[in-house]
């Protein structure tokens, strides 16, 4: 049983949509936390437990983009970034930062309320301790622990965010098994895969760069060139 409502951390410059987000997720009973740039919230961080952080991107003295790789260095609880732009780009690189999902402004509020609905809940049952299946996977010199989230290659501590840490948990459980990418966006994200949609490359990318000693030459995660990705 929740002993605390789910608190949620505004960061953004602009008061009005700070508002607005409030009206509606104090609705929904969250706890709510503000910060009007980067270093506020990095600050917020270091003094409080926060479940979910909607982070702006175009901010003063710290921008969502770099105060998102900075929380990650700590951090693994979901982070939905807002941006004017809306090109794939822009999403790709705030998706390459950390970030577990980006929406553009102007936004409808409900559906922001359902996508942080959506990540809560997710990040909730990926945190449960699953004592039905084995806690630790280990392929050559990775080593997974499903309990404590804790990624090892080589005895180097990796920091995952909660979906990095899902795909590679998929894919290193189903060893040898080729997963194409509408069946790892369909199962990590739960959520209809459409055809236009990169964002498990980026974050296949973003794994890579952090478990293999050559990106460009993966010994962990292979390309299955036009079928998908698979651990061996």
């Amino acid at each position: 049983m929740r002993l605390r409502p789910q608190t949620i951390l505004l960061v953004d410059d602009e008061k009005d949509i700070i508002d607005l987000l409030e009206i509606y997720l104090k609705n929904e009973g969250y706890r709510l936390l503000r910060a009007g740039n980067g270093f506020e919230a990095l600050e917020v961080l270091r003094k409080e437990e926060i479940d979910l952080i909607i982070l702006d991107i175009m901010m003063p003295k710290m921008d969502g983009m770099e105060a998102c790789i900075k929380i990650r260095e700590q951090k693994n609880m979901p982070i939905i970034m807002l941006s004017a732009k809306s090109q794939d780009m822009d999403k790709i690189l705030g998706l390459s930062t950390g970030a577990d999902d980006y929406v553009t402004k102007p936004f409808n509020p409900l559906e922001l309320v359902a996508r942080i609905k959506s990540q809560l809940r997710r990040y909730t049952r990926l945190n449960v301790p699953r004592e039905n299946k084995e806690e630790e996977i280990e392929v050559d010199d990775l080593f997974i622990n499903t309990s404590t989230r804790e990624v090892k290659v080589d005895g180097r501590d990796v920091k995952l965010t909660p979906r990095e840490f899902a795909i590679l948990e998929l894919l290193a459980r189903h060893r040898g098994k080729v997963w194409s990418i509408e069946k790892i966006y369909e199962t990590v994200w739960g959520e209809a895969f459409f055809e236009s949609d990169n964002t498990v490359m980026v974050h296949i990318r973003k794994i890579r760069e952090k478990i293999e000693e050559q990106p460009r030459k993966p010994k962990f995660i292979k390309t299955v060139w036009g079928v998908g990705y698979k651990v061996d």
